[in-house]
């Protein structure tokens, strides 16, 4: 045993060390040789360890995302998934890898269009073929779907087991694929007729590169990511990210097979965390509670479905004064005679369903205030009592253009 992990040590130092030469201007197709000449082909496992530790020991994961394709186009046909566990019908490694297919399906037919346009005369209109290959690239759209289910269901749980170089890097491998199809777009959205040869140098420049990018993000998940989460995730790690899936939906295919954990006991109901308020999405202490209220950049205040005031937040510049003696105080004494009818009103149509909400803005000492009623209902659409919500939104009033950089406000 401890052979075999003397060699996998030796093997993942190796891969580090020409992982670190190509950052340093090796040739991909030198590291490849290399990686014939003394190892092989490399356990997927190993891939992963090796840039998780280049990432732990100061390695920028900007420079390892900016190296990222060099390394896949160096392991290519190197990295060995024989021993990568097999999924049942209907498991999301299953439907992923099924979305994969569909997006290689498409990804077949834009490539036979690229060659076509080839073929065409530079002069020759093309207008016709540019539409047809638009029309694949709307396809690939969906591929977003299946990068946030990645992103929001199953990088979490590789956090959950310290494995957070790889994910961080996939991850901005798709930033890169949305930014690709965004500039796609654009250029499609711009150009209504064109040449053959204006339309090879969108395909050299824009097109393709869209296209590679989708492929080398496929061939990473499914010689690398796959195989780690199989040999990471537990059977409810796995039923977690099945359950949570349909919300967000899926890429090209729907999928028509069910899939059952096997794990007994999994569909009883979730244990209640001691001393913290539970919620079907997550839980709090009061502290945690109290905090995140007095944080809100807005005034909450609730009247339960008696009329009767329940709660209200307390931030450290409210814009309408509260106390504790209003808990408990009928809604309709809280405001002055002139705008109980208006009050009245609200409440009375939350209650017979007639309205969800109610919204107004006003001047209030150097403020400009707006004001939002909303209907609280539960599952079965029942009224619960009315929620307001009020913000000073004069700050917004001014806005222009975009912020993308990191900027705090005084």
């Amino acid at each position: 045993m401890s052979e075999l992990l003397d060699n996998s040590k030796q093997r993942v130092d190796q891969l580090k060390k020409l992982i670190k030469d190509l950052h340093n201007g090796v040739s991909a197709e030198d590291t490849r040789k290399k990686l014939s000449d003394l190892m092989g082909s490399v356990p997927y496992g190993e891939v992963v360890r090796a840039e998780q530790e280049l990432i732990n020991e100061g390695l920028p994961q900007e420079e390892v995302l900016k190296f990222c394709d060099i390394h896949t186009d160096a392991l290519k046909g190197k990295i060995d998934v024989s021993s990568a566990k097999k999924v049942p019908a209907g498991h999301p490694v299953d439907t992923m890898t099924k979305e994969n297919s569909a997006l290689t399906k498409e990804i077949g037919k834009i490539k036979m269009l690229f060659d076509k346009a080839g073929k065409i005369k530079p002069e020759e209109d093309a207008s016709e073929l540019l539409f047809e290959i638009r029309s694949i690239f709307n396809s690939l759209m969906d591929v977003e779907k299946h990068y946030f289910r990645k992103e929001n269901l199953v990088f979490p749980y590789l956090e959950k087991y310290n494995i957070t170089g790889p994910p961080m890097v996939m991850w901005g491998k798709h930033d890169e694929v949305r930014e690709f199809l965004k500039s796609s777009h654009k250029l499609f959205d711009e150009s209504k007729t064109v040449t053959a040869e204006e339309l090879n140098g969108y395909i050299e420049f824009v097109l393709a590169p869209a296209v590679k990018a989708i492929e080398e993000m496929i061939y990473k998940e499914e010689h690398i990511l796959f195989p780690m989460c199989l040999d990471a995730f537990t059977e409810i790690d796995w039923a977690e990210i099945y359950n949570q899936s349909d919300e967000i939906g899926y890429c090209l295919i729907s999928p028509t097979e069910k899939w059952t954990p096997s794990i007994e006991g999994y569909f009883e109901p979730q244990k209640k965390e001691n001393g913290k308020i539970n919620l079907s999405t997550g839980s709090f202490s009061i502290e945690e509670l109290e905090a995140l209220f007095s944080s809100l950049p807005v005034d909450l205040t609730f009247v339960d479905k008696d009329d009767s005031v329940k709660f209200f937040s307390h931030g450290e510049e409210r814009i309408f004064e509260r106390n504790r003696a209003i808990l408990g105080r009928k809604v309709q004494f809280c405001h002055p005679p002139k705008s109980v009818h208006i009050v009245e009103q609200i409440v009375n149509d939350f209650k017979s369903g007639k309205q969800d909400s109610a919204k107004f803005w006003i001047n209030f000492q150097n403020k400009y205030v707006h004001i939002a009623y909303y209907a609280v209902r539960n599952a079965n659409k029942e009224y619960l009592g009315t929620l307001e919500v009020t913000q000073d939104i004069k700050q917004f009033r001014d806005i222009d253009g975009e912020r993308r950089l990191l900027t705090y406000d005084k």
